[in-house]
């Protein structure tokens, strides 16, 4: 099974500590600006957690499948600004609907109007852009 994990994976994941901290912050991202997005619709995290954790994991799942697809975590995604920032943008573009798309299932909360996939893209993007441009910029 490690071999054909590592076959699937190998050339998509680079193993160091500088993926998992990139993943950490990746994910904080998401939670946050998701987060955010819950409590500006009135949603309080501390009294309803659930509420806002279903609200994260289409996206989670999303961002899951857009990161591997898109090469979020492969080798030499952190040597430039600018691949750094187009891949996890990449990633969310994919991600986006795929979250959308499990968040309009009967499992989850919510539904996905033009108007929240807009803004959830958009903001996505801006946000994975500004931290991934700050995480490789700044070390």
């Amino acid at each position: 099974m490690s071999n054909a994990v590592d076959g699937l994976f190998g050339s998509r994941v680079e193993r160091s500590t500088g993926t998992v901290g990139l993943a950490v912050g990746d994910l904080l991202v998401l939670a946050s600006f998701l987060t955010l997005g819950s409590i500006n619709h009135g949603v309080d995290p501390v009294a309803m957690p659930g509420r806002v954790a279903g609200t994260i994991a289409p996206f989670l799942a999303g961002w899951v499948v857009g990161a591997l697809a898109i090469g979020a975590y492969a080798p030499g995604t952190t040597r430039r600004v600018r691949t750094a920032v187009v891949r996890a943008v990449g990633a969310w573009i994919v991600a986006a609907p795929i979250g959308l798309a499990i968040r309009s299932t009967a499992y989850f909360h919510g539904s996905a109007p033009w108007t929240f996939a807009l803004v959830v893209t958009t903001v996505g993007a801006v946000s994975f852009a500004v931290w991934r441009a700050a995480a490789v910029g700044l070390r």
